[in-house]
């Protein structure tokens, strides 16, 4: 007789191996703690005689208590933090309160239906209550991957709360706010604060994408006029979930062309940062934060937004935006400047040309118009033709 406790590759929960009398059989169980005791349970029980448990019409289930344990560490190994994180708090402010203590295959949709019917009773917001539902349908999914449960019974449930969200329209500046505002931010920031604002303006990067830029990832180029000046966007810093560095949102680098102005700002910057490494006996700087906070860690950027942005805004005389906005301005001012969707999606880093479309497609009719209108100017010769041929028959009669 032997009771193991094991993780076999490609499950996501803690499994108890039990062979007995040339007989073997895995039990899923969730957790390792869970797992351990689910062992000495079998152990005592096969001492006695009890054979049942090899028994396929009997198996032992876990909690979804027990098991989330298992899955949250397995999501956290595949996952971003921010998803694992996400997760984690849905776990335990929403789906573990109702249904911790429940086995998964006592789990029933109808239950599921309830436990959105008290949601809304509880007068939570519709997108909370659908990501809540999102993290119990994840975790039930994969323990259906897991063979401990046939069916997922928060599957499908989400369109019960399905928030109608309005069209992705951007909120952005013009090019005389844009300029306003670069013009505050000149006058009342020092040259970290005002090279920020104009890289989020000039270059539309993250949030989390600013915070992460280090000067090894500007390539300044030869000249104004090289056209090999852009810069690399191959950090995000995940504020919220890791407080450490991530990839990209869509987990790939690109490159964000920048323009003159642009260039000859973060050259000044730099400067500035040389002369600072040089007292310190430094002369290289590529590793250094371009926009660190005064004790050398990622500028927080909802601190930066709040002290520093919103003032300035109200000092430029603008309409109240979010910081994120810039990065809007960004995408429309380059439609507006003739750019293609392509050019801008790559510029952006969408995960595709339709999310591009979707959030700046408005801004593009009057250019549709002007290729409609060309038709008309490569069909009016014959029509012309055809005119006058018309006249003259009617003068000829």
């Amino acid at each position: 007789m032997g009771v193991k406790v094991r993780k076999p590759g490609g499950h996501s929960s803690w499994c108890v191996v039990i062979d007995h009398q040339k007989e073997r059989k895995t039990i899923a169980v969730g957790s390792r703690h869970a797992a351990e005791r689910v062992k000495q349970e079998v152990e005592a029980r096969l001492a006695l005689g009890g054979v049942a448990l090899l028994q396929p019409e009997t198996p032992v289930r876990p909690t979804l208590a027990n098991y989330a344990i298992a899955w949250l560490e397995n999501v956290q190994q595949e996952r971003k933090p921010s998803t694992a994180g996400f997760y984690g708090q849905f776990l335990r402010l929403y789906v573990l309160p109702r249904f911790g203590e429940s086995r998964l295959d006592d789990i029933h949709r109808e239950d599921v239906k309830r436990f959105i019917s008290d949601l809304v009773k509880r007068g939570f917001a519709k997108n909370t209550i659908r990501l809540a539902v999102t993290t119990l349908r994840a975790a039930l999914n994969a323990a259906v991957e897991d063979e401990l449960i046939e069916h997922n019974a928060a599957q499908g449930l989400g369109r019960f709360v399905k928030s109608e969200k309005p069209t992705r329209e951007a909120t952005s500046l013009k090019p005389k706010e844009v300029e306003r505002l670069l013009e505050a931010a000149s006058a009342a920031l020092p040259l970290a604060g005002y090279v920020l604002i104009f890289i989020a303006v000039r270059a539309g990067l993250r949030e989390g994408e600013i915070a992460a830029l280090q000067w090894g990832d500007v390539q300044f180029g030869d000249g104004q006029d090289d056209d090999d000046r852009y810069i690399l966007v191959q950090r995000n810093y995940g504020r919220r979930w890791s407080r450490r560095m991530l990839t990209p949102k869509n987990r790939k680098p690109r490159r964000v062309d920048i323009s003159r102005e642009l260039r000859r700002a973060l050259l000044r910057l730099r400067d500035e940062r040389l002369v600072r490494a040089f007292v310190r006996g430094k002369s290289d700087i590529s590793d250094e934060l371009v926009f660190p906070s005064e004790v050398g860690t990622p500028i927080e950027m909802n601190n930066f937004s709040e002290r520093v942005f919103k003032p300035l805004v109200s000092r430029a005389g603008l309409r109240r935006i979010r910081f994120h906005d810039l990065r809007h301005s960004y995408g429309s001012l380059l439609i507006l400047a003739g750019a293609s969707l392509a050019y801008v999606r790559d510029q952006m880093g969408h995960s595709s040309i339709q999310v591009t479309a979707d959030i700046y497609g408005h801004l593009i009719p009057g250019a549709n118009l002007a290729f409609v209108d060309e038709l008309d100017a490569l069909t009016s010769p014959q029509q012309s033709a055809i005119q006058t041929q018309q006249r003259a028959g009617i003068r000829a009669v």
